[in-house]
């Protein structure tokens, strides 16, 4: 057998840096000659082993390439001079490395928030050359938004990307098929893009890619080296003012301190949002506005007109973020908060450019507005517990001494023997959480002592006693004003009016017991008094038991054997009634109701005909049917 179809030839091709479609060839030799099949295996292993070696020996070879790229990359930054020249070499040498068509660069413009063409080489189209990306359009604003590198065979069928006319264009003319791109990056900031692309489709090897990112970060110290250079060389003019920063630093330092003890004074003596409003534009000069939590004004020094709602909340959230006040064109915001909670904002027009001490002041300010708003929600919520712990006392059975009563409602200016209304507020008002429920009744609190009343919360209600005799009327604004506050249907129910404090016991049990009527009878999210309610509402303001056994000898005449033969069978023959009459008497709308068929419908009508008698469908006795069909109902929702 001869030598050249032994494992030594695989040696010889390796010695001479043969193609790997070579080392195919003392295998096609060996099979000509007929070796046997324990040969030709060995050969086989030896061309395995061969070919390893060859790409081991290639991937080393092209790390030296690359090596030698990057030191003479960091020779280049040793020695700069001219930044433009750095930045060319680095694009010159990442196309040379990568074996690329074009290499090029683009630089982020943080004036125009895009990113534009920096460096090119191989290039050939003007377009191209003058290209600019939006920040997330095509492959590079994605790469630029990002600080990671994307990579793809073909850009213009990758899907990954937002292709605009304006790139795609530029990127067709320039006849570009397959991108890589990476981060320019100085720390966490990503401040441009380097790319390499080819005219065909080809994909990017995972060294390749850690290539030019290396590549990449020379030339962010490049840039960034030049930056320094040139802060450096204005860094004597800055000195040379450095006195008179001191100077202003000084004079500014007395006004904060001037600042800090007027604050301090408006605390201890009890003054207002408007005393520290005042302060502020004495110290600092100009206009300004201190607004709460909804933007409503709360005090006004100077001429300055109030800004959008949008610009408030965005300015009000970007200095809690920021912790600090901020500026929004000639304006200056700073949050009033307590912990999480926002109360308001101070919204600054000064005369002059505010130094960082200046922004303090109006900071400090800030801080005391909100401890002067806690102050006074304080006292709110303290006269609030006492007005609604009366409240509970005059609805509450057996009622105590009603002269103390009396007294108690006189210190707090209210008149307990004029005519009061009762408002009942529904569980639809108040969510499951206790900041929603404590809302509703803050609310409800300052609403009534607006109007000179009184609020509680009793028995998972919330209630209102407010001055009127328009029970329906006050039930009805109730609904309207505290669904704006919870932003959800609000359901009020009210009676009276009543006067003397021991009437208003009976008056709450007749408001709570029209909100549940208001809720059965399909009117939730609406307001309304027992009045109002018509026959439901009479019965409703029925009292003893003389009432309650008219209601249920009613029902037991009118619909009693078909509520009886429902319990007894487990059958639907109420609410098939309650169906048929929902929707007019249409059997078939009925049974869609239902989601029975039609026949079923007819069968349970006749059955209700065989326990009411066979005139129950005409009108009189349909009436009195559909009338205690609805009180069935509010009493099974009472139960």
């Amino acid at each position: 057998m001869s030598t050249m179809s032994s494992p030594v030839e695989f040696l010889e091709l390796l010695a001479r840096e043969a193609a790997a479609v070579e080392f195919e060839g003392p295998l096609v030799a060996a099979r000509a000659a007929g070796m046997p099949a324990d040969r030709l295996a060995e050969l086989e292993q030896a061309k395995t082993v061969a070919l390893r070696v060859r790409a081991l020996l290639e991937r080393r070879r092209r790390r030296e390439t690359e090596l030698s790229g990057l030191y003479d990359t960091v020779s280049d930054l040793a020695g700069l001079r001219d930044l433009d020249d750095v930045l060319r070499a680095i694009v010159h040498r990442a196309r040379n490395l990568l074996g690329a068509d074009v290499a090029y660069m683009t630089l982020n413009d943080d004036e125009r928030g895009d990113t534009y063409m920096r460096v090119t080489d191989g290039s050939v189209s003007a377009r191209f050359q003058r290209l600019r990306l939006p920040m997330g359009a095509g492959l590079g604003g994605l790469v630029a938004q990002s600080g990671a590198p994307y990579v793809t065979a073909n850009y213009g069928e990758d899907a990954r990307f937002h292709h605009t006319g304006e790139i795609d264009a530029g990127v067709g003319e320039e006849g570009l098929v397959a991108i890589l791109g990476v981060p320019l990056r100085l720390g966490s900031t990503s401040i441009g893009v380097l790319y390499s692309a080819n005219r065909s489709a080809r994909p990017f090897a995972r060294e390749e890619v850690a290539l030019l990112v290396s590549l990449a970060a020379h030339a962010a110290v490049a840039i960034d080296t030049a930056r320094l250079l040139a802060e450096t060389r204005s860094a004597l003019a800055e000195l040379s003012a450095a006195n008179t920063t001191i100077r202003a630093h000084s004079s500014s330092v007395e006004r904060a301190a001037a600042a800090h003890d007027r604050m301090t004074a408006l605390v201890l003596r009890g003054g207002g949002v408007e005393d520290v409003a005042a302060a502020v534009t004495e110290v600092l000069g100009g206009a300004l506005l201190a607004l709460d939590a909804q933007g409503r004004l709360l005090a006004r020094v100077g001429e300055i007109d109030e800004p959008d709602r949008a610009d408030i909340v965005e300015a009000v959230a970007a200095s809690r973020t920021e912790g600090r006040s901020v500026r929004r064109g000639p304006l200056w915001y700073a949050a009033v908060v307590a912990g999480a909670e926002n109360l308001g904002a101070l919204v600054l027009r000064p005369d002059d450019e505010l130094v960082d001490a200046d922004q303090r002041i109006l900071e400090r300010a800030a801080l005391v507005t909100a401890l002067l708003l806690l102050f006074r929600r304080t006292v709110a919520e303290a006269e609030g517990r006492v007005r609604g712990e009366l409240l509970d006392d005059l609805i509450a059975r057996p009622l105590r001494d009603t002269d103390a009563l009396r007294s108690r409602a006189r210190r707090l200016g209210v008149d307990l023997d004029a005519p009061h209304v009762l408002v009942a507020v529904g569980d639809d008002a108040i969510a499951a959480t206790g900041s929603a429920r404590q809302r509703v009744l803050s609310w409800a609190t300052t609403y009534a002592s607006a109007r000179g009343g009184l609020a509680a919360a009793r028995d998972g209600r919330v209630v209102l006693m407010l001055p009127g005799q328009d029970a329906g009327g006050s039930a009805r604004a109730v609904a309207r004003d505290l669904s704006r506050v919870t932003g959800r249907p609000v359901t009020a129910g009210a009676s009276g009016p009543s006067t003397g404090p021991g009437t208003l016991a009976a008056t709450f049990h007749e408001a709570d017991r029209c909100l549940t009527a208001l809720g059965a009878l399909g009117r939730a999210g609406q307001g309304a008094s027992t009045a109002e309610l018509g026959f439901v509402g009479l019965l409703l303001g029925t009292v003893g038991d003389r009432g309650e056994r008219d209601v249920a000898q009613f029902l037991t005449v009118t619909v009693g054997p078909v509520v009886d033969y429902d319990a007894r069978r487990g059958t639907a023959l109420v609410k098939t009634l309650e169906a048929y009459f929902g929707v007019g008497g249409s059997l078939a709308r009925a049974a869609e109701q239902l989601h029975v068929h039609v026949n079923t419908v007819t069968q349970r009508l006749e059955r209700v005909g065989q326990l009411l008698g066979a005139d129950w469908q005409r009108p009189e006795r349909a009436l009195e049917v559909q009338l205690a069909l609805r009180l069935h109902r509010l009493r099974a929702s009472n139960a």
